[in-house]
């Protein structure tokens, strides 16, 4: 869909709040964009790649076409303008060391400056569970340490930000079902558990994450906090508030 006519739509409904998902063809994005819709939201889920926008807009999502990777802060502010929130869900996929800096560090802060420009407070970062910790123990040396530094830089920078942001650092992400029941744990304690544990310990469905997005969206809960968690046997509103 083209800005010119997202921008009559939102003209003609200013009851709905609205969010923007950068990564809106990933796997959890494609999960929580139906569930903000439900719940009320307009959701605009921004991609890069024009063979995406069908899927996406059965989400109930308007698909808004752009490549963050290379976009300016200001081309995302535009797409921020009049947004109540946004929610990173990008990923680089690992593999390419100069381009997992590119997008999961440098294109995730130009999100966060974009989002303070165009005045929108409610910043929710998928992260993962050991950001806080990997980047002090990984050897440098590790194919997995370039993705660890760029998303501990990206989650040290946003903390730094005036933004009212959640960051939420999912175990080992699965396909399963969402059970609605999580784990809060902390960094060093989920890095402990992975050593030590087996799956069963570190996972999280993708579809659990998905509602916590829509969770604390909903209900403002984990203001300026870092929640790091697996499945669990807690109700989502329970282990968050």
């Amino acid at each position: 869909m083209k800005r010119t006519e997202r921008s009559e739509i939102m003209a003609e409904d200013t009851t709905q709040k609205r969010v923007v998902i950068i990564g809106g063809h990933g796997k959890i994005a494609l999960l929580a964009a139906p569930k903000l819709v439900a719940a009320g939201w307009q959701v605009t889920s921004v991609v890069r790649n024009p063979g995406h926008i069908s899927e996406v807009e059965q989400t109930g999502a308007t698909a808004e076409l752009l490549d963050v990777e290379k976009a300016s802060t200001e081309e995302i502010a535009q797409i921020f303008a009049g947004a109540e929130a946004v929610v990173f869900s990008a990923g680089a996929g690992g593999g390419n060391p100069a381009r997992t800096k590119a997008v999961d560090y440098e294109a995730a802060v130009r999100t966060m400056d974009a989002a303070e420009s165009a005045g929108v407070k409610r910043y929710v970062m998928v992260s993962y569970v050991r950001s806080q910790v990997d980047v002090h123990t990984l050897d440098q040396s590790s194919s997995f340490y370039p993705y660890a530094e760029a998303k501990h830089r990206a989650d040290q920078h946003l903390r730094g930000t005036s933004l009212d942001y959640t960051i939420l650092g999912p175990g080992k992400l699965t396909l399963e079902p969402a059970s609605g029941k999580i784990l809060v744990t902390d960094a060093e304690a989920a890095a402990a558990t992975t050593s030590q544990g087996g799956n069963e310990a570190t996972e999280t469905s993708r579809e659990n994450v998905a509602e916590v997005i829509a969770h604390v969206l909903n209900t403002g809960a984990g203001h300026r906090e870092t929640v790091n968690f697996f499945d669990g046997t807690t109700p989502i509103a329970e282990a968050i508030s």
